[in-house]
């Protein structure tokens, strides 16, 4: 099963474990998968996200940065 969300994050983010805990509450509500992805182990995506972590993508299409708003998830995913 292919994960709907993608939530890219680096180490020592508090902003990251903020939307962490968003996206693992929407998708275990929804019975949804998402998969987390260290910007810091790929340098392209190093270079394109720096300033914009986290990042969440849904169904493979840049949907939130910085924050996620939990309803406008729910809604993406509904």
């Amino acid at each position: 099963m292919t994960a709907r969300v993608t939530l890219y994050t680096r180490p020592g983010c508090h902003l990251c474990a903020e939307a962490r805990t968003v996206v693992e509450r929407v998708c275990a509500d929804l019975g949804e998968t998402y998969e987390e992805v260290d910007i810091t182990t790929d340098a392209a995506l190093l270079e394109r996200f720096t300033e914009e972590i986290p990042v969440t993508f849904v169904d493979g299409r840049q949907h939130d940065f910085w924050r996620v708003d939990e309803q406008r998830l729910r809604a993406a995913l509904g």
